[in-house]
């Protein structure tokens, strides 16, 4: 399916997939008559963009580009704000509204980093224009497509501009080598400044694919089944990311689950709580299409006893030197929400499969943060207890066009999925729904 990328056509034919087999398994559309959750994509197109300082030009993509999140907009300034990465409590101080800041280091950019961290504070204070010098973003955001889902947005964030150290230069002069020696001070320098960025937004849509197996006694009550069935696309003609790991592993062991509470149901023996099968989109895009299934649930939070997420179980991860790297898998989120679901899981693990549950990532100070990283984490923040399944797959192959199904070990993978089989089955059919008796931290907020 040309690597399933969000709000694609190849994304688009692997939800039509998925609807025909939970159709086939004679599950019950779960968005009111419809098995799919559509949600919209808003998809910016560069008509151009410009950076001038003093009157000299740069180029895009050699000595600069933009962020896939900046507004249209033309902005000049006549003066800079300097700042090293150091230089956070002189930031703290300062009067920043309506400026445009130089920041230097190197600073990283990703989930809960330092340099996310900085540029929220740049917010706050009102800057107008941030210029971040550091050479690897020049190159990792050149041709990724700006996408989100987010359109509208409580406060807008400065205009962010990736740029080469020949714009800082052009900016303070031999300065530059003095500002990022690590020095806590900021300063200000006379130039004229030009920013400008056109654009243009599209509107398109994704959908998360959702199937209905009721339940009997306790059928107004829920338990999730979810992984997320998009990927990264392809780049061209001829290079697919095909995710059979991430998370093809994790798609197709929600859909032999469905079959298998279908054949249960078919025989009497079906589930007293009603299960929702729930494959996302966007996940490879910051989790979007949970976020906007918890956002607008077609069955109640309140009412769901958990999710239980699986995201890459088909491989081995080759950086686990203890254990049997053959019978393991990584358990995380269990020790979150509710002391119910460690219990649970071990027994049915002892009983049943028999695999060795690696609770590595569950480690407050994970450096990975693999808690954070995949769709579950919407449930767990809602306050819905969940358990995420995971391979630990993070070596040669991920995010690559390596990423292909002659590399699933497909007996660890059954074996896996069949945990998540018997640890639902319980968690579907026992009396009480899970407890939420372990408080939520980490900036989360149940409701």
């Amino acid at each position: 399916m040309e690597g399933r990328e969000t709000a694609t056509a190849g994304q688009r034919k692997a939800a039509a997939y998925i609807e025909s087999q939970f159709k086939q398994l004679g599950l019950l559309p779960g968005n009111n008559g419809s098995y799919q959750l559509y949600y919209n994509v808003y998809q910016d197109s560069l008509i151009s963009t410009a950076l001038e300082v003093n009157g000299q030009a740069f180029q895009l993509g050699k000595d600069f580009t933009i962020n896939a999140n900046d507004i249209p907009a033309t902005m000049r300034f006549s003066e800079v704000v300097l700042a090293g990465q150091n230089a956070t409590d002189s930031l703290k101080n300062a009067n920043l509204a309506g400026k445009l800041v130089l920041l230097t280091g190197n600073i990283s950019l990703g989930r809960n980093s330092k340099g996310t961290a900085l540029l929220s504070m740049l917010q706050s204070k009102g800057a107008a224009g941030v210029l971040l010098v550091n050479n690897n973003y020049l190159r990792s955001f050149a041709n990724r497509r700006q996408q989100t889902i987010n359109l509208f947005k409580k406060s807008i964030a400065p205009q962010l501009f990736f740029v080469s150290e020949a714009v800082a230069r052009s900016i303070i002069g031999n300065d530059y080598d003095n500002a990022t020696s690590g020095t806590t001070a900021i300063k200000t320098y006379t130039a004229d400044v030009l920013l400008d960025v056109k654009k243009t937004t599209k509107t398109l849509q994704s959908s998360d694919v959702i199937g209905l197996l009721p339940g009997t006694d306790l059928k107004d009550q829920y338990l999730v089944i979810s992984a997320h069935y998009d990927h990264l696309g392809k780049r061209g003609d001829s290079v697919i990311y095909y995710g059979a790991d991430d998370d093809g592993s994790g798609t197709v062991s929600v859909l032999e689950m469905a079959k298998a509470f279908a054949k249960a149901k078919a025989a009497g023996k079906g589930p007293r709580r009603s299960i929702v099968f729930l494959a996302n989109s966007g996940e490879e895009e910051g989790l979007w299409g949970s976020e906007y299934y918890t956002g607008h649930p077609t069955f109640p939070l309140d009412k769901t006893t958990a999710d239980l997420n699986i995201d890459m179980i088909g491989r081995i991860d080759a950086s686990r030197k203890q254990g049997d790297s053959t019978n393991y898998v990584y358990v995380v989120g269990d020790d979150k929400v509710s002391s119910d679901l460690h219990m649970i899981s071990e027994a049915e693990n002892k009983k049943y499969t028999k695999l060795e549950l690696d609770y590595k990532f569950n480690d407050p100070n994970d450096m990975q943060r693999i808690y954070y990283r995949s769709d579950h984490y919407n449930f767990a923040k809602n306050g819905v207890p969940i358990i995420f399944y995971y391979d630990g797959m993070l070596g040669a192959d991920y995010h690559k066009p390596t990423d292909t199904p002659d590399k699933i070990n497909y007996n660890l993978l059954a074996k896996r999925a069949q945990l998540v089989f018997y640890t639902a089955w319980n968690m579907a059919n026992r009396n009480d729904m899970l407890k939420r008796d372990i408080p939520l931290t980490d900036g989360t907020a149940s409701r």
